[in-house]
């Protein structure tokens, strides 16, 4: 019999499908790391044994020392021949979690493999790199084995002649990133990330699309402060998992945030954040709110999975508690609450507020950016798309902003950039070189990519959002290209300015 969280999530799920396919994936890309990170376990301390490996953590494996400088990467080009570079594509295989997890069965993941050939063929239909045309190795993967990622992880390392990954959707995750960069010396291109000891770690060879989560929280902590969410008075409560990634955050990162914003420590509550142990996070979730409600905690900032993001909902919910909650791109909590209302916690959910370096708040089409549409980097991406498949401009369906064709449009487009730039002498050095020289790149998931010899992840902007159930009489969110009113949207109520500093 399926448990009451599966039973919660499949309900969600059916929610979440009226969201963009680019909603939706991200949602299962969160659940193909809770699922994996209960067999890891993932800290930048201590990183557990990979399951089938020999025992020997990742850490121990290399020395558990920090990545090398830019300066002192590897010379090595394995997988570059004179006409071809050998690219991994890992695809994750998720049917088998999403029947387990309840998500739909039509969720279209078919397109990732076409999303690959079509960009790939775009640079090598013009002359390649260099003379050399990429040779995409699709690899399917069970995002919930770690004998599987890490066996195919050794083959790319090891065995095949592999010169980069390249992980569009961020299914390619915690240790077995570490894998590959820290411990295969290979260059990873992906979009899962987490706190900055990892990529210290994987330096100089792992490179994230994504945001690292301590600039996150430290932003998101400044931006609390500024606007009236933190201090003032406020008794601040954090809800975090109990995973060693979020104890990591919250210990190394958030808190010391607090004190360096002169805000008071705030009240922390640990919820069980294990995914095959529900009925301890459904049990657990009623008393953590019970306690913040009766600390009288007027903000909440969670620092939890999604998987337990839904029973605290559902407490918050049955308890007629609803504080203000700071939602950021720290385990997508912005993006999923807009697929949680307005049933059945639109009064937890409906106008609350969150960061992210995403462009959530746009529109699936070709309209400007200034007024909702595709940012330059996606409407590029587009383009390509409709002309590969020989579909009239502007006509629809447009691809969503926020999904698998435009995350690996960006992803090939980056690496073919620094690719580019590392010249005909291709290999690890000149790559990881060529990456920490790009700056200002069009990003298409988000508007601009920035990096350094000491910046490993792109992101250098966010925009402020508040998540809304639309009254279409009012029409407050930004109407679809068939001008039809959309039914939940993210409103922006502050545009994309930098980043707190790393």
């Amino acid at each position: 019999m399926a448990s009451s969280a599966t039973v919660r999530l499949r309900r969600a799920w059916r929610r979440l499908r009226g969201r963009p396919v680019g909603a939706q994936v991200a949602t299962l890309a969160v659940a193909a790391v809770v699922v994996a990170g209960a067999a890891y376990g993932i800290s930048s301390a201590t990183s557990q044994a990979p399951a089938g490996s020999s025992g020997t953590t990742l850490a121990g494996s290399v020395g558990g020392a920090n990545g090398v400088g830019v300066d002192q990467a590897s010379t090595s080009s394995r997988g570059v021949t004179p006409d071809t570079i050998n690219v991994v594509f890992p695809v994750a295989n998720l049917t088998s979690l999403s029947s387990t997890l309840g998500f739909a069965s039509d969720v279209e993941f078919s397109e990732q493999a076409a999303a690959i050939h079509t960009f790939v063929n775009e640079i090598n239909d013009s002359g390649g790199i260099h003379g050399r045309k990429i040779n995409a190795m699709i690899e399917n993967f069970d995002p919930t084995s770690e004998a599987d990622m890490r066996a195919k992880c050794l083959d790319w390392t090891q065995s095949t002649p592999v010169f980069a990954v390249v992980d569009g959707l961020g299914t390619w995750n915690g240790d077995n990133q570490l894998c590959i960069t820290q411990e295969g010396s290979t260059p990873l291109i992906g979009q899962w990330t987490t706190v900055s000891d990892w990529t210290q770690k994987g330096s100089p060879y792992l490179w994230w699309t994504g945001p690292d989560q301590a600039v996150v929280l430290r932003t998101l902590v400044e931006w609390g402060k500024a606007s009236h969410l933190l201090g003032g008075g406020r008794l601040v409560g954090v809800v975090a998992g109990d995973r060693s990634s979020d104890q990591l955050a919250l210990t190394k990162y958030l808190l010391p945030d607090f004190a360096r914003a002169g805000l008071p420590a705030p009240v922390v509550e640990t919820l069980a954040s294990n995914v095959n142990d529900s009925a301890t996070t459904n049990a657990e979730a009623p008393l953590v709110v019970q306690r913040l409600k009766a600390r009288g905690v007027q903000s909440v900032m969670p620092l939890i999975p999604f998987n337990s993001f839904f029973p605290y909902l559902q407490a918050e919910t049955q308890q007629q508690y609803f504080p203000r909650l700071l939602l950021s791109d720290y385990e997508s909590t912005i993006t999923e609450a807009l697929g949680l209302i307005p049933v059945p916690y639109e009064k937890a959910l409906d106008g609350q507020l969150g960061i992210s370096v995403e462009t959530l708040g746009g529109i699936d089409d070709t309209r400007p950016a200034s007024q909702g549409g595709y940012v330059t980097g996606a409407r590029s991406c587009y383009e390509t798309w409709i002309a590969h498949n020989k579909q009239p401009p502007g006509t629809g369906p447009f691809i969503d902003s926020q999904g698998p064709i435009v995350s690996w449009c960006q992803a090939i487009r980056l690496f073919a950039e620094a690719a580019r730039r590392a010249g005909p002498d291709l290999n690890r050095k000149t790559f990881v070189e060529a990456m920490a020289s790009i700056t200002n790149f069009q990003g298409a998931l988000t508007p601009i990519l920035s990096f350094g010899p000491h910046k490993f992840y792109g992101p250098v902007e966010y925009r402020v959002l508040r998540v809304h159930n639309n009254d279409p009489k009012h029409n407050a969110c930004v109407l679809k290209y068939d001008g039809q009113p959309q039914g939940t949207c993210w409103q922006i109520v502050q545009d994309f300015r930098p980043l707190a500093s790393g």
